[in-house]
């Protein structure tokens, strides 16, 4: 049987240690809460943010942005994020709508800003009525590119929570770092493919800024988006093309129905490649994980057809 100063000091010390936690929740629960659409984006932020912020991903990994149909818990998510960090060039075409019926407060930052944007597909003369406004959205395969969102979600970071700048700065700094190292090797893999080989098949248009920035031709049966369909005469285009050109592999992408590629390939002679990640990551414990993975895992899988 318990004393009564046995009690007062058992309820004593469960006072103290509940006084003892009290400032460990208080400090989790200060983390600044931000919300990024898509898989890719949502790495960037985590890389840059570190611990002072949490980061919730709308469109998760495999997951593909242009078709997302969002949730009530999106909204919700929304309400209680202090910073909205989309990719612009008109990539989340649901976003506007989704932050407006939300009702958030949130700062809505576009990581793109700054960059030069390319034209998208019907300026190049295949028009599959998913243009996205005449832009090219896919600006993080450039990874200079990248670079210029790592500045923007620094900068977004610092002007919500000034207290976290030399952290924000520290992280950013780092990750640039790791960037360039990624975009030396990258290069140097290209440099060893011989150049009447860097010619690609993907199923999806999303490397045209990797093709501008590197050096490798792409060819896509399908737009910009993964929204519509390609059309018979463009399959058949590309048919010939692979035929004329003797291009020896084509992609299939995360995000993407491998069957259209498994018949080009089937009608070619040309071999499906190592599956290859565009507009998402794949789970955390598959090849591309994170951006810098995705990146690395699509050169060598390139380099590796086209080299052999």
């Amino acid at each position: 049987m318990l004393t009564r100063r046995t009690a007062l000091s058992l309820l004593a010390g469960s006072l103290a240690l509940a006084g003892s936690l009290i400032p460990i929740a208080a400090q989790a629960s200060e983390k600044l809460k931000v919300v990024a659409t898509f898989s890719i984006l949502g790495d960037l932020v985590r890389n840059v943010g570190g611990d002072r912020v949490d980061v919730t991903t709308f469109v998760g990994p495999n997951g593909d942005a242009h078709v997302y149909s969002p949730t009530p818990a999106d909204g919700r998510r929304l309400t209680e994020a202090k910073i909205v960090f989309t990719n612009g060039l008109k990539f989340e075409g649901w976003i506007d709508r989704l932050v407006k019926s939300s009702g958030t407060k949130a700062v809505k930052t576009e990581v793109s800003k700054g960059l030069k944007p390319l034209k998208g597909e019907e300026e190049h003369g295949h028009d599959h009525g998913h243009d996205h406004e005449g832009v090219d959205p896919h600006a993080w395969q450039n990874i200079g590119n990248a670079k210029i969102y790592v500045a923007n979600i620094r900068d977004a970071l610092i002007a919500a929570d000034a207290d976290g700048k030399a952290a924000y700065e520290a992280n950013a700094a780092d990750y640039l770092a790791k960037l360039d190292a990624l975009e030396a090797e990258l290069k140097d893999l290209v440099a060893k493919i011989p150049a009447d080989r860097r010619k690609i098949i993907t199923s999806h248009d999303a490397f045209r800024y990797f093709e501008d920035a590197y050096g490798i031709d792409f060819v896509s049966p399908q737009g910009v988006s993964t929204e519509a369909e390609a059309s018979a005469k463009d399959v058949a285009k590309i048919i010939q093309q692979i035929k004329r050109e003797k291009i020896s592999a084509v992609f299939v992408e995360n995000v993407s129905d491998a069957r259209l590629m498994e018949r080009i390939a089937k009608e070619t002679g040309a071999r499906i490649g190592e599956r290859v990640y565009s507009d998402a990551l794949s789970d955390p414990n598959g090849p591309a994980g994170s951006y810098i993975d995705m990146m690395r895992h699509n050169i060598r899988a390139f380099s590796a057809a086209l080299s052999s």
